[in-house]
């Protein structure tokens, strides 16, 4: 078990894992296959890929903000506002890239903005207060939450997901 310094040093960790677990499933499918959507309507592996990018970068520049306003403009807006790059992102190098690059600009500002900083309390998405910390780990979440869908995804290409590749020792 590793030590930590830090609760920020602990939740970083956690996300630095996550995010190179996603990383492995994003590397798993072929280029050819992430237009794939399971059902109309629905995200393409592409679509999804992009949209935890988006989020994990509006994540980051609120958290980090002296000034922190997850009700600054309308969702869409909110995530436009900061994941540029992510609509630039068009093909699985530059996506798996970005996922690489994100997440080490994000610890380098969580870091920059400090644990102080992120213990103090916000007004959330929803309207309650809580902790930059906390709203944090809801975007850990958030990303295991899509790694768990990449992963049916693709299942249903009949793709063994990297994770159970992993836990076979395969």
């Amino acid at each position: 078990m590793a030590a930590f310094e830090s609760l920020l040093d602990e939740a970083l960790e956690s996300w630095t894992g996550v995010r190179q677990g996603l990383i492995e499933e994003v590397q798993n499918v072929p280029a050819s296959k992430f237009d794939f959507r399971p059902a109309k309507g629905v995200r393409s592996f592409q679509e999804l890929v992009a949209h935890i990018l988006e989020v994990a970068m509006m994540m980051t520049g609120e958290l980090t903000r002296a000034d922190t306003n997850f009700h600054r403009a309308p969702w869409p807006k909110l995530l436009q506002l900061h994941a540029r790059p992510v609509y630039e992102a068009r093909t699985k190098p530059a996506l798996v890239k970005l996922l690489r690059s994100q997440v080490k600009d994000g610890e380098r500002k969580f870091r920059e903005a400090g644990e102080l900083h992120m213990l103090q309390l916000i007004v959330r998405f929803d309207g309650e207060k809580g902790s930059r910390l906390g709203w944090l780990h809801h975007g850990i979440a958030h990303e295991e939450y899509h790694r768990g869908q990449l992963t049916i995804y693709e299942r249903l290409l009949g793709i063994e997901p990297a994770l159970t590749r992993l836990i076979r020792g395969g």
